[in-house]
């Protein structure tokens, strides 16, 4: 048995890495705005199985496919208490992948992941890099489609991003990284 999750504890520190890592560090371009309108939905999950997991996912899969756009317009599904281990989490964003071609949510909805742990392919693990997608819990983010056509359409350099952040976060190093995560 997991550890109580408390609740505002995981979103304060969500919040905290979104506003000083994501929107502060500009790491997306797309984030501030939804921020800002508080069009983000922050879903703190119990689940401590995969299968849990799982049916919890689909449920929010399908509240933000039914929610209006400009009162929610992403979900961060934060799971603490499973899939800890990014290679397991890896694995189930293959499951994930599939539980939006079950929906028929495939193509309107997408998953991007973060994780504490997470380390791209080919990288050693304290790679400053692999920190573009290091959250403080393990999270699933669930996009809509139009979102990021239209976040794209408006910042024509987007496939630059990614160099951007690596190159932002080498300058900054692991130690201004955990300086920057300092809260107050």
């Amino acid at each position: 048995m997991s550890s109580p999750i408390d609740r505002d504890v995981v979103i304060a520190d969500t919040v905290h890495w979104m506003e000083k890592a994501v929107i502060g560090l500009n790491l997306c371009p797309f984030a501030k705005a939804v921020h800002v309108k508080k069009q983000v939905r922050y879903v703190v999950s119990e689940a401590e199985t995969p299968e849990q997991l799982l049916e919890k996912l689909m449920e929010e899969l399908q509240y933000l496919a039914d929610a209006d756009p400009e009162k929610v317009d992403t979900t961060l599904l934060i799971h603490p208490n499973v899939l800890t281990d990014f290679f397991d989490y890896n694995e189930f964003l293959d499951v994930a992948d599939a539980a939006l071609e079950d929906l028929g949510l495939d193509g309107f909805l997408q998953v991007a992941s973060f994780h504490p742990d997470y380390q791209f392919a080919d990288t050693d693990k304290n790679d400053i890099g692999n920190y573009t997608n290091r959250s403080p819990y393990p999270t699933l983010h669930l996009l809509r489609e139009d979102s990021i056509d239209r976040a794209v359409e408006a910042f024509p350099d987007a496939s630059e991003i990614f160099d951007k952040n690596i190159e932002k976060l080498e300058q900054l190093g692991h130690d201004g990284w955990d300086k920057l995560m300092e809260k107050p």
